[in-house]
């Protein structure tokens, strides 16, 4: 079993009154991980951070393709509370499909923190769109070939 790895950090704003990460802030930390796993890296990019990725998809502005999100579930199983060290995020792609995928997530305590702590368990189903149109576009082949060791 192949997962990408993210390291996403907390920010101060994204706790609430509670003292524990807002609800609406893991979307934000899905995001800040998906982002990590699939996209390139631009060139003047210098971040010296250990994210291991597929970085094929590149939907900056001017791009053919752009993925957009079709739904997403959340599953809170324990609190967030505040750590100044980044969360692990574990993602895989639970379905390939034509034009769409469904990326898995695990949010986890930091490296080396014990016990490690499953935070949360999500899934995003993300959906390959022609740019220029909106319109649904079949994965391409080298995608395909470049996602495929992490479907479960």
């Amino acid at each position: 079993m192949t997962r990408l790895h993210a390291r996403v950090p907390l920010r101060w704003s994204d706790f609430d009154a509670y003292a524990h990460v807002n609800n609406a802030a893991m979307l934000r930390i899905l995001e800040e991980a998906r982002i990590q796993a699939f996209w390139p890296r631009d060139d003047e990019d210098t971040d010296d951070d250990d994210t291991t990725g597929v970085a094929i998809m590149d939907s900056r502005p001017g791009a053919e393709f752009n993925m957009v999100i079709a739904k997403q579930t959340i599953e809170y199983l324990v609190s967030v509370p505040y750590l100044r060290a980044a969360l692990d995020v574990e993602m895989w792609i639970g379905r390939m499909g034509g034009a769409s995928l469904e990326i898995e997530y695990e949010v986890y305590s930091p490296e080396g923190t014990s016990p490690r702590t499953l935070f949360t368990r999500a899934a995003t189903t993300i959906v390959m769109v022609t740019a220029a149109t909106g319109r649904p576009a079949r994965i391409h082949p080298d995608q395909r070939a470049a996602w495929t060791p992490y479907v479960e």
